[in-house]
């Protein structure tokens, strides 16, 4: 029966490994979000000013944060803390990571909406003296955060661009309505410069038509000028002959009339004197010849009249030229008045256009200014530059403190203790139980003890010099770790060697094959290349109390440069292990003994 159930054991033990495995990593794709992370949050906050004078105060980290440590946030476990104590929980491993958030974390957001954008940044911290796999999964969280709430600020960001946008379109359509007034006035700049240009040409017209009747009536002018001038000659000579023939006429005839008085007068006296009626003959006689001159005098005087005449025929003429050319003259001005009023109307249109012309201009200068205001001036480089930054407005730096990147130190870490484990089981699956004579003998159980657990530790103790010897030529291990690494070694081949010894002393060859299944279920519950927390809840709780576990921490915080106390600690936690094996041991010894004793364990086992 006992090796019946021997066989059933050592057939169910890669089923055990199997399940153990599939068990522990079942909820690893949750397992993420219980990974236990710190965030210290400096950032500072910033005012933002609108182009309306609005200040609206800003504090991105603070979002960032409330995000972060929502009932829906994803990645991590995250509790708020400060960085003292951030660091402190780092080092000691009860934090996998921290998330830093700048104090210029808001001031980088702001930038975006400048000239010069820069990008935000938060800074992860990971160490890999605890996990190597958790600065990944910080990559891969950090990648996943900034890229999620850089979404949402780009998002914001062409909200606010387009929202620039509608206020850039209202500049230029404030611009297109001044364009608009620029035409109207223009329209209208037109049709008073067209209604000038016919003014001008009917004053032209009318200027020559003024000209014709001025020259006109320069003309009749000096027709009548010359007409009164011949008239004046004419009248001023009849006036002279006139004067001179007709004075001389009568003074003849004066002469006559008194010589012919005193002839007279004598004849009366004597009407027979000779002299008297001589002289009164020759009065006659002179009469006679005054009276014929007297047609010359009327001869004269008609030359003289006609010669008036003509004159004043002359002045009619020319005055009649003139009233001619005044009419001309009238004409032309009404013309050139009609034409003055048209460039007055014309004049007034071009300036009223003129006017709303420098309206439109202005407003179309205002418009297109805060239109171009609007809109930010770019380099080509700062428009290559400002299009990374709002593709990715925020960025995850990561950190690993006592960073590992060395595959074989890597594997090294699990593989050392892990092959000490089976070293140790290697051991006693070869020697021999405690003989019958041994337990039947009066030696102290201690001894008893003491004695196997040391022939069995003179192989292991080689099994772990010739591991860390591998450990500094193949994995590459700094040889200034040496001491540390086989010390720390030694504790743990020790520590493997008295459980095995119990196990075997205690359970016999079946005591192995629980070695085995322990293996099994240290291998999915140990952490050190993967946090615990990725595993299920039972597998996450007994992985402080296996062997195993502070065989991986240790050597991790050794080979990563981690702390000393971390090595330490596990180191002293694999010597009580260790003791505590003994301890068992001399149990199990003593309970063999009495069942010997007791004649319930055959004689030949």
């Amino acid at each position: 029966m006992t090796r019946l159930l021997a066989f059933v054991a050592v057939a169910l033990v890669p089923l055990a490994f199997a399940g153990l495995v599939v068990a522990a990593v079942s909820p690893a794709k949750s397992g993420v979000d219980r990974i236990p992370a710190a965030i210290v949050d400096n950032d500072q906050l910033v005012t933002q000013t609108a182009a309306d004078g609005t200040k609206t105060p800003i504090l991105a980290g603070r979002q960032l944060v409330t995000e972060l440590t929502g009932a829906h946030s994803a990645g991590f476990s995250w509790t708020i803390t400060n960085s003292k104590d951030a660091k402190a929980a780092l080092a000691s491993g009860t934090v996998a990571a921290i998330l830093t958030v700048p104090k210029d974390f808001s001031r980088s957001i702001v930038s975006l909406s400048t000239t010069s954008p820069v990008r935000a940044s938060i800074q992860i911290t990971t160490d890999d003296s605890h996990n190597y796999l958790v600065g990944s999964v910080a990559q891969v969280v950090g990648d996943s955060l900034t890229s999620a709430f850089g979404s949402a600020i780009t998002e914001k960001y062409l909200a606010g661009v387009y929202s620039s946008i509608g206020g850039i379109g209202g500049s230029f359509a404030q611009a297109a309505d001044g364009a608009t007034k620029l035409s109207d006035g223009a329209g209208r700049l037109s049709t008073g410069l067209t209604k000038l240009a016919d003014g001008i040409g009917q004053t032209q017209a009318g200027a020559s038509s003024l000209a014709g009747g001025v020259g006109q009536y320069v003309g009749g002018v000096s027709s009548l000028a010359g007409g009164l001038d011949r008239l004046s000659a004419g009248a001023t000579t009849a006036k002279t002959k006139l004067v001179a023939g007709v004075g001389q006429y009568t003074g003849g005839v004066s002469t006559i009339s008194a010589q012919l008085t005193q002839a007279v007068a004598a004849l009366t006296a004597n009407p027979t004197d000779p002299v008297a009626i001589g002289t009164v003959n020759a009065l006659t006689a002179a009469l006679a010849q005054a009276a014929q001159s007297g047609p010359s005098v009327v001869a004269g005087v008609n030359t003289a009249m006609t010669g008036l005449g003509s004159g004043i025929a002359q002045t009619a003429s020319g005055a009649h030229t003139l009233a001619s050319s005044g009419a001309s003259l009238s004409t032309g001005t009404r013309t050139l008045a009609a034409g003055i009023g048209q460039l007055q109307t014309g004049a007034t249109r071009s300036a009223s256009g003129a006017t709303a012309l420098q309206g439109g201009a202005t407003t179309l200068a205002t418009g297109l200014e805060k239109g171009a205001t609007s809109v930010p001036s770019y380099t080509s480089t700062q428009s290559a530059a400002a299009a990374k930054v709002v593709a990715k407005p925020v960025s995850a730096q990561v950190t690993r403190n006592h960073k590992v990147t060395s595959v074989p130190q890597i594997i090294s870490t699990l593989f050392v203790p892990l092959g000490l484990w089976i070293g140790a089981l290697a051991v006693f699956l070869v020697s021999r139980r405690v003989s019958r004579r041994t337990l039947s003998s009066t030696v102290a159980p201690g001894r008893i003890v003491l004695q196997g657990v040391a022939r069995a530790s003179g192989v292991t103790l080689v099994q772990a010099a010739l591991l860390v010897l591998l450990l500094h030529t193949a994995a590459g291990v700094s040889w200034t770790l040496l001491p540390a690494t086989l010390s720390f070694a030694v504790v743990m081949a020790l520590a493997f060697t008295a459980f095995h010894h119990f196990l075997t002393l205690a359970l016999g060859r079946t005591g192995l094959i629980v070695s085995i299944l322990l293996l099994a279920v240290q291998l999915t519950s140990t952490g050190g290349l993967y946090p615990v927390q990725l595993l299920a809840a039972p597998f996450q709780a007994i992985s402080p109390f296996l062997p195993l576990s502070y065989g991986v921490r240790g050597m991790q915080a050794i080979i990563a440069g981690g702390s000393a106390g971390t090595a330490v600690a596990a180191a002293g936690a694999l010597a009580a292990f260790g003791l505590a094996s003994l301890g068992l041991s001399l149990i199990a010894l003593r309970r063999v003994r009495r069942a010997r004793s007791l004649g319930l364990v055959p004689t030949g086992a």
